[in-house]
């Protein structure tokens, strides 16, 4: 019986021996590690505890475990190194040894058994309590884990934050370069775009002068075109009169040779008549010596009052012209160049219908064909009434000075301002006094002397004055230059009550300083603006086109000479003329005329005499052109003033 009990019992503990080591070897790396049969509290957790937890916690607690720690630990010094703890088994020798030394086997084994129970009991709260320190445990780790899984978490937003921000910056210096990319492509494309505009418009303006030349080239075409049609009919025309004349030529040759036999026979007996008489008269006087010398002292006689009769009224004809004759300088005056002549042709003028209306009538703007500025203007009528009072009240004259451009109208205001002061007026150009030579300061002279004896007075107006005017130190003016220079600054010294003395040139820096010291009124004629070119525009229409062909003509002309021909007017409008005055900018008032005399022969060039708008455009457009091309070339735009 005791032998029975102690084989349970050694079984027994075997089964507690071989779970303990399972225990232990569970365990090898948790905190706790006990024996069922030891006084001390087990070390390890039970054996149903997974291996898996106790090696998480491990990984836990330990994020770099070596290859040793892999390995069941030892922690009880008496346990093998394989885990294997013989305590219990030599408790359970123990026991067995107090059992069989028991008389009373059953009760200590009873007692052994409860006592185990006990143990197995503790060692069941134990393992509770591992179990709920290893949930404990996991759920530390678990936090952990949440912990780094978070931190990873905010380290990859970071970190994708950051690489958002790179890719940002990338971006925005991509876009920043494709735009500074994109901005030197738009300047070098403005750039090739100003380029194409720039050769298309020079291609346009040379199309443009190609057509103007070809359009030149067509003109000129028409124009040898119908002078060789115009030649051709003429030619035909004179084929046709030889035709008709060669038919006729028989009946002609025939009249004309009886005509001829006619003739003929009366001069040869007129001849004969003629000669019998002469020849009976010479007879009569070679045959009578008193006949023959009263002859000859007569055809003697007659001979000599003729030639002293012509000779005689040479010398008084070029006495009296010297004495009361115009000088030769003057090419133009309102004086006769007699005194007499005077009488005849302000007789003659105001009895002309409209004497006495002036020319203020033609324009409107009371200074005749005149058009200036405003000012201009305004300034020159108040000369003339200066003029008119200085004369009026025997006071000295003023002399005057005129520049400007040439064509501006610096002649024709002299004459109007002498008009409406109520002087005499001369004209005569110092281009005419250095081909005198010594003569010049004779005609000076003269000329002055002439000018003095007018009754109401002289305005003197030499046109293009530099010409002898000019400064007396310069190395190409002749002696006889200077010498007429010194005889006009002798005639002007004094303030005169007879002369005024207009000059004009176009470069008045060119004038002698003594010649400009006698100067008291300087005017200068600039080129005419927009408004006064729309005014000569409108003059010179009706001067050139509107009253062209309706001049009077007297008996003979009509009858001797081809009437002018009517234009007729289309369309010509005055914001046409506007235009065209706007177009001419720098014409002067002399080139102005000269663009409306070439509208006339372009009209006259025409089919049907007519002007149109078309016609007009055309013709300015040409001389626009012209006046362009004359500029470039440096030419002047007319001579004179």
């Amino acid at each position: 019986m005791a032998k029975t009990y102690a084989m349970g019992l050694i079984s027994a503990l075997a089964a507690s021996a071989s779970l303990s080591s399972q225990s232990n070897f569970a365990s090898a790396d948790g905190p706790f590690n006990f024996s069922p049969f030891s006084s001390s509290p087990p070390a390890g957790p039970p054996s149903n505890v997974p291996q898996s937890h106790s090696a998480d916690k491990s990984r836990t607690e330990n994020s770099a475990p070596s290859s040793a720690e892999t390995e069941p630990r030892n922690n009880n010094p008496r346990t093998s190194s394989a885990g294997f703890d013989p305590v219990p088994l030599e408790r359970g020798v123990e026991a067995m040894k107090e059992i069989e030394a028991s008389p009373q086997p059953k009760k200590v084994f009873e007692i052994i058994k409860k006592r185990e129970e006990t143990r197995q009991a503790e060692f069941a709260g134990k393992a509770a309590e591992f179990k709920a320190m290893q949930a404990q445990a996991e759920t530390e780790r678990q936090r952990v884990i949440y912990d780094e899984q978070k931190k990873l978490a905010q380290h990859q937003a970071q970190t994708k934050s950051q690489m958002a921000r790179y890719e940002d910056e990338l971006a925005r210096k991509r876009m920043q370069a494709e735009n500074e990319s994109q901005r030197a492509r738009n300047q070098e494309l403005v750039k090739l775009q100003e380029e194409s505009s720039i050769r298309q418009e020079q291609a346009r303006r040379a199309v443009e002068e190609q057509i103007q030349a070809q359009r030149r080239q067509t003109e000129r075409e028409k124009a040898d075109l119908e002078r060789e049609t115009i030649r051709i009919r003429a030619m035909a025309e004179a084929e046709g009169r030889a035709h008709e004349a060669k038919l006729s030529e028989d009946v002609n040759r025939r009249k004309l040779i009886d005509q001829a036999n006619a003739e003929r026979e009366k001069w040869v007996a007129a001849i004969n008549t003629s000669f019998d008489h002469i020849g009976g008269g010479l007879k009569a006087i070679l045959t009578d010596q008193n006949k023959l010398v009263v002859a000859v002292g007569g055809v003697t006689a007659l001979a000599a009052g003729i030639y002293t009769t012509r000779e005689g009224a040479k010398v008084i004809w070029s006495y009296v012209d010297r004495i009361l004759g115009q000088p030769t300088l003057i090419r133009e005056s309102s004086r006769g160049k007699y005194p007499w002549s005077g009488i005849f042709s302000r007789s003659t003028s105001s009895l002309a219908p409209g004497a006495g209306k002036g020319s203020a009538s033609k324009t409107g703007n009371g200074f005749g064909d005149v058009i200036l500025h405003p000012s201009l203007q305004k300034r020159i009528l108040h000369l003339a009434g200066a003029t008119a009072n200085t004369k009026s009240n025997q006071a000295p004259f003023r002399n005057m000075l005129f520049y400007g451009p040439p064509g501006t109208g610096k002649t024709m205001a002299a004459r109007e301002l002498a008009q409406k002061s109520g002087l005499d007026y001369a004209l005569m150009t110092g281009g005419d006094v250095a081909p005198l030579g010594s003569q010049a300061v004779t005609k000076i002279h003269q000329l002055f002397d002439w000018a003095k004896k007018s009754k109401r007075g002289l305005l003197l107006f030499i046109d293009e004055a530099d010409a002898f005017l000019c400064e007396r130190n310069k190395t190409y003016m002749s002696e006889a230059q200077r010498s007429a220079l010194n005889a006009l600054l002798f005639r002007t010294g004094d303030q005169s009550k007879d002369i005024v003395l207009a000059l004009a040139t176009n470069r008045p820096g060119d004038l002698d300083s003594a010649v400009a010291d006698r100067i008291d009124e300087v005017l200068e004629f600039p080129l005419p603006g927009q408004e006064e070119r729309f005014k000569l525009l409108k003059l010179y229409l009706c001067k050139y086109i509107a009253q062209a062909g309706s001049g009077k003509s007297g008996l003979f002309q009509s009858l001797f000479k081809k009437n002018q021909q009517k234009i007729e007017v289309n369309g010509l409008t005055d914001e046409l003329l506007m235009e065209a005055a706007a177009r001419t900018e720098g014409f002067s008032g002399r080139e102005i005329a000269k663009l409306m005399a070439s509208v006339q022969a372009a009209v006259y060039g025409s089919e049907n005499c007519v002007l149109d708008p078309s016609l007009f455009r055309e013709v300015v457009d040409y001389k626009v052109a012209e006046h362009q091309q004359r500029k470039k070339l440096g030419v002047a735009g007319g001579g004179g003033n």
